[in-house]
Protein backbone atom coordinates (compact mmCIF):
# COMPACT_ATOMS: atom_id res chain seq x y z
CA UNK A 1 0.00 0.00 0.00
CA UNK A 2 1.42 3.48 -0.56
CA UNK A 3 1.75 5.56 2.13
CA UNK A 4 0.31 8.85 1.89
CA UNK A 5 3.32 10.67 2.89
CA UNK A 6 4.79 9.59 0.22
CA UNK A 7 2.39 10.35 -2.38
CA UNK A 8 2.22 13.50 -1.28
CA UNK A 9 6.10 14.45 -1.91
CA UNK A 10 5.42 12.73 -4.90
CA UNK A 11 2.41 15.32 -6.34
CA UNK A 12 4.23 18.68 -5.03
CA UNK A 13 7.98 17.96 -6.19
CA UNK A 14 9.08 20.44 -8.75
CA UNK A 15 5.70 22.08 -8.82
CA UNK A 16 4.21 25.63 -7.62
CA UNK A 17 2.57 24.95 -4.53
CA UNK A 18 -0.20 27.70 -3.08
CA UNK A 19 -1.16 26.50 0.40
CA UNK A 20 -4.24 27.05 2.32
CA UNK A 21 -4.56 26.97 5.91
CA UNK A 22 -6.43 26.98 9.09
CA UNK A 23 -6.69 26.33 12.58
CA UNK A 24 -5.01 23.11 12.80
CA UNK A 25 -1.65 25.02 11.38
CA UNK A 26 -1.41 26.67 14.67
CA UNK A 27 -2.23 24.54 17.63
CA UNK A 28 1.17 23.28 17.74
CA UNK A 29 2.13 27.18 18.59
CA UNK A 30 -0.75 26.98 21.53
CA UNK A 31 -3.44 28.50 19.92
CA UNK A 32 -6.38 26.13 20.43
CA UNK A 33 -9.07 25.40 17.20
CA UNK A 34 -12.24 24.64 17.18
CA UNK A 35 -12.99 21.47 15.46
CA UNK A 36 -9.86 19.36 15.78
CA UNK A 37 -10.07 15.92 17.29
CA UNK A 38 -9.09 16.73 20.56
CA UNK A 39 -10.66 20.23 20.92
CA UNK A 40 -13.83 20.61 23.30
CA UNK A 41 -17.39 21.59 21.68
CA UNK A 42 -16.89 25.79 21.24
CA UNK A 43 -19.16 27.91 19.43
CA UNK A 44 -17.58 30.82 17.18
CA UNK A 45 -19.19 34.29 17.77
CA UNK A 46 -21.24 35.32 14.78
CA UNK A 47 -21.71 38.87 13.80
CA UNK A 48 -25.35 39.12 14.33
CA UNK A 49 -24.08 38.37 18.01
CA UNK A 50 -21.87 41.18 18.30
CA UNK A 51 -23.32 43.82 16.93
CA UNK A 52 -26.70 42.55 18.26
CA UNK A 53 -26.37 42.31 22.27
CA UNK A 54 -25.04 44.58 24.29
CA UNK A 55 -24.22 42.29 27.17
CA UNK A 56 -22.46 39.82 24.68
CA UNK A 57 -20.39 42.61 23.49
CA UNK A 58 -19.51 43.16 26.67
CA UNK A 59 -18.69 39.35 27.62
CA UNK A 60 -16.70 39.87 24.53
CA UNK A 61 -14.28 42.58 25.03
CA UNK A 62 -14.05 41.40 29.04
CA UNK A 63 -13.01 38.07 27.22
CA UNK A 64 -10.44 39.23 24.49
CA UNK A 65 -9.08 42.14 26.94
CA UNK A 66 -7.84 39.26 29.02
CA UNK A 67 -6.80 36.76 26.51
CA UNK A 68 -5.79 38.79 23.43
CA UNK A 69 -1.89 39.01 24.35
CA UNK A 70 -1.41 35.41 24.49
CA UNK A 71 -2.01 35.14 20.55
CA UNK A 72 0.00 38.35 20.48
CA UNK A 73 2.61 36.50 21.94
CA UNK A 74 2.38 33.05 20.10
CA UNK A 75 5.37 32.10 18.03
CA UNK A 76 5.51 30.27 14.66
CA UNK A 77 5.86 26.61 15.08
CA UNK A 78 8.10 24.16 12.42
CA UNK A 79 4.82 24.21 10.17
CA UNK A 80 5.24 27.81 9.91
CA UNK A 81 8.78 27.60 9.34
CA UNK A 82 9.01 24.52 6.66
CA UNK A 83 5.97 26.81 4.76
CA UNK A 84 8.70 29.49 5.08
CA UNK A 85 11.66 26.73 3.65
CA UNK A 86 9.54 25.69 0.88
CA UNK A 87 8.57 29.83 -0.56
CA UNK A 88 12.20 30.67 -0.76
CA UNK A 89 13.16 27.34 -2.19
CA UNK A 90 10.57 28.61 -4.64
CA UNK A 91 7.97 26.01 -3.96
CA UNK A 92 5.47 27.52 -2.28
CA UNK A 93 3.99 30.63 -4.59
CA UNK A 94 2.25 32.11 -1.24
CA UNK A 95 -0.06 31.48 1.54
CA UNK A 96 -3.95 31.80 1.98
CA UNK A 97 -4.78 31.44 5.62
CA UNK A 98 -8.45 31.14 7.59
CA UNK A 99 -6.25 32.36 10.72
CA UNK A 100 -5.91 35.30 12.35
CA UNK A 101 -3.22 35.06 14.73
CA UNK A 102 -0.58 36.34 12.19
CA UNK A 103 2.74 33.45 12.30
CA UNK A 104 2.81 33.33 9.14
CA UNK A 105 3.81 36.69 8.64
CA UNK A 106 5.83 36.58 12.24
CA UNK A 107 7.41 33.16 10.59
CA UNK A 108 8.76 35.28 7.52
CA UNK A 109 6.49 34.15 4.55
CA UNK A 110 6.53 37.09 2.11
CA UNK A 111 3.06 36.17 0.35
CA UNK A 112 0.04 36.07 2.87
CA UNK A 113 -3.59 36.21 2.37
CA UNK A 114 -4.99 36.93 5.87
CA UNK A 115 -8.42 35.66 4.57
CA UNK A 116 -10.25 36.81 8.00
CA UNK A 117 -8.27 39.62 9.01
CA UNK A 118 -6.38 39.62 11.90
CA UNK A 119 -6.55 40.11 16.02
CA UNK A 120 -3.88 43.01 15.99
CA UNK A 121 -6.67 45.50 14.03
CA UNK A 122 -9.47 46.84 15.50
CA UNK A 123 -12.44 48.89 13.10
CA UNK A 124 -14.73 51.70 13.67
CA UNK A 125 -18.29 50.12 12.26
CA UNK A 126 -19.26 53.66 11.85
CA UNK A 127 -16.45 55.73 10.17
CA UNK A 128 -14.47 52.81 9.79
CA UNK A 129 -11.18 54.42 11.40
CA UNK A 130 -8.45 51.65 12.40
CA UNK A 131 -7.14 51.68 15.75
CA UNK A 132 -4.68 48.72 16.90
CA UNK A 133 -5.46 46.23 19.47
CA UNK A 134 -2.20 47.64 21.78
CA UNK A 135 -4.08 51.20 21.63
CA UNK A 136 -7.54 49.92 22.20
CA UNK A 137 -5.86 47.58 25.38
CA UNK A 138 -4.35 50.73 27.11
CA UNK A 139 -7.61 52.62 26.26
CA UNK A 140 -9.63 49.35 27.97
CA UNK A 141 -7.03 49.20 30.59
CA UNK A 142 -7.52 52.76 31.53
CA UNK A 143 -11.36 52.23 31.80
CA UNK A 144 -11.22 48.73 33.56
CA UNK A 145 -8.18 49.02 36.25
CA UNK A 146 -7.31 45.23 38.05
CA UNK A 147 -10.17 43.77 35.59
CA UNK A 148 -7.27 41.34 34.33
CA UNK A 149 -5.44 40.53 37.52
CA UNK A 150 -9.19 39.69 39.24
CA UNK A 151 -10.16 37.61 36.09
CA UNK A 152 -6.61 35.64 36.42
CA UNK A 153 -6.95 35.29 40.00
CA UNK A 154 -10.51 33.66 39.75
CA UNK A 155 -10.29 31.64 36.83
CA UNK A 156 -6.40 31.20 35.86
CA UNK A 157 -5.78 31.54 32.08
CA UNK A 158 -7.83 28.99 29.62
CA UNK A 159 -7.35 30.19 26.26
CA UNK A 160 -10.07 29.90 23.77
CA UNK A 161 -9.90 30.32 19.95
CA UNK A 162 -10.04 34.06 18.42
CA UNK A 163 -8.00 35.72 21.05
CA UNK A 164 -10.02 35.64 23.92
CA UNK A 165 -9.61 33.64 27.41
CA UNK A 166 -12.55 32.06 29.31
CA UNK A 167 -13.70 34.67 32.04
CA UNK A 168 -17.00 34.11 33.72
CA UNK A 169 -17.62 37.47 35.67
CA UNK A 170 -18.13 40.14 33.03
CA UNK A 171 -21.01 41.92 33.85
CA UNK A 172 -19.13 45.04 35.81
CA UNK A 173 -16.65 45.18 32.44
CA UNK A 174 -16.76 48.86 30.62
CA UNK A 175 -16.64 48.92 27.02
CA UNK A 176 -15.38 51.61 25.04
CA UNK A 177 -16.37 53.07 21.58
CA UNK A 178 -14.44 54.58 18.41
CA UNK A 179 -12.96 58.18 20.27
CA UNK A 180 -13.34 59.79 17.21
CA UNK A 181 -17.07 59.26 15.94
CA UNK A 182 -18.66 57.00 19.27
CA UNK A 183 -19.38 54.30 17.17
CA UNK A 184 -19.32 50.68 17.76
CA UNK A 185 -15.63 49.26 18.07
CA UNK A 186 -15.17 45.37 16.52
CA UNK A 187 -12.09 43.59 15.44
CA UNK A 188 -11.01 43.89 12.17
CA UNK A 189 -12.06 40.29 11.97
CA UNK A 190 -14.22 38.29 9.64
CA UNK A 191 -16.94 36.38 12.02
CA UNK A 192 -19.50 34.25 11.05
CA UNK A 193 -22.28 35.70 8.86
CA UNK A 194 -20.04 38.28 7.60
CA UNK A 195 -18.80 38.08 3.88
CA UNK A 196 -14.93 38.22 3.82
CA UNK A 197 -13.90 41.21 1.07
CA UNK A 198 -13.93 40.97 -2.33
CA UNK A 199 -10.49 42.30 -3.03
CA UNK A 200 -9.28 39.62 -0.51
CA UNK A 201 -11.33 35.88 -2.12
CA UNK A 202 -10.23 37.65 -5.74
CA UNK A 203 -6.40 37.61 -4.42
CA UNK A 204 -6.59 33.77 -3.33
CA UNK A 205 -8.44 32.58 -6.48
CA UNK A 206 -5.44 34.30 -8.18
CA UNK A 207 -2.96 32.33 -5.86
CA UNK A 208 -4.97 29.20 -6.69
CA UNK A 209 -4.97 29.45 -9.93
CA UNK A 210 -1.23 30.23 -10.44
CA UNK A 211 -0.48 27.21 -8.56
CA UNK A 212 0.13 23.35 -10.16
CA UNK A 213 -0.97 21.86 -6.54
CA UNK A 214 -3.27 23.11 -3.43
CA UNK A 215 -2.00 22.55 -0.14
CA UNK A 216 -4.56 22.40 2.18
CA UNK A 217 -2.71 22.48 5.81
CA UNK A 218 -4.99 22.41 9.34
CA UNK A 219 -8.25 22.93 7.86
CA UNK A 220 -11.56 21.05 8.63
CA UNK A 221 -12.60 22.92 5.01
CA UNK A 222 -16.13 23.47 7.19
CA UNK A 223 -16.71 26.68 6.17
CA UNK A 224 -17.24 28.18 2.48
CA UNK A 225 -14.93 30.70 2.75
CA UNK A 226 -11.93 28.01 2.37
CA UNK A 227 -13.41 24.98 0.81
CA UNK A 228 -14.60 27.58 -2.18
CA UNK A 229 -10.65 27.44 -2.60
CA UNK A 230 -11.03 23.91 -3.33
CA UNK A 231 -13.42 24.19 -5.68
CA UNK A 232 -11.89 26.02 -7.48
CA UNK A 233 -8.08 24.23 -7.86
CA UNK A 234 -10.37 21.31 -8.72
CA UNK A 235 -12.80 22.96 -11.47
CA UNK A 236 -9.53 24.07 -12.85
CA UNK A 237 -8.12 21.05 -12.91
CA UNK A 238 -5.42 21.50 -9.90
CA UNK A 239 -4.50 18.73 -8.09
CA UNK A 240 -5.57 19.13 -4.09
CA UNK A 241 -3.51 17.79 -0.96
CA UNK A 242 -5.19 17.46 1.96
CA UNK A 243 -2.87 17.15 5.19
CA UNK A 244 -5.12 17.30 8.47
CA UNK A 245 -6.25 15.06 11.94
CA UNK A 246 -9.91 14.00 11.22
CA UNK A 247 -11.63 14.42 8.37
CA UNK A 248 -12.43 17.47 6.05
CA UNK A 249 -15.51 18.72 3.85
CA UNK A 250 -12.74 18.73 1.25
CA UNK A 251 -11.47 15.17 1.24
CA UNK A 252 -14.00 13.40 -1.48
CA UNK A 253 -12.17 16.26 -3.79
CA UNK A 254 -8.37 14.89 -2.27
CA UNK A 255 -5.40 14.08 -4.64
CA UNK A 256 -4.29 12.39 -1.42
CA UNK A 257 -5.33 13.00 1.77
CA UNK A 258 -2.55 12.63 4.97
CA UNK A 259 -4.13 12.04 8.42
CA UNK A 260 -1.23 13.79 10.35
CA UNK A 261 0.07 16.53 12.25
CA UNK A 262 0.81 20.06 10.12
CA UNK A 263 4.26 20.55 11.53
CA UNK A 264 5.76 17.07 11.20
CA UNK A 265 4.01 16.66 7.66
CA UNK A 266 5.68 20.21 6.40
CA UNK A 267 8.45 19.97 8.00
CA UNK A 268 9.68 16.69 6.38
CA UNK A 269 8.20 18.52 2.61
CA UNK A 270 10.87 21.26 3.65
CA UNK A 271 13.86 18.89 4.65
CA UNK A 272 13.41 20.78 8.32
Amino acid sequence: MTNPSETLRSLVDGQRIAVLTGAGMSTDSGIPDYRGPDSPPRNPMTFQQFVGDPVFRQRYWARNHVGWRHMDGARPNAGHRAVVALERSGAVLGVITQNVDLLHTKAGSRRVIDLHGSYAQVRCLACTNPISRFTLHERLSAANPGFTERAHAVTGLEVAPDADAVVVDTGDFTVVDCDRCGGMLKPDIVYFGEIVPRPRVDAAYALVDQADVLLVAGSSLTVQSGLRFVRRAVDRDIPVAIVNRGPTRGDAHATVKVEAGTSEVLGALSGS
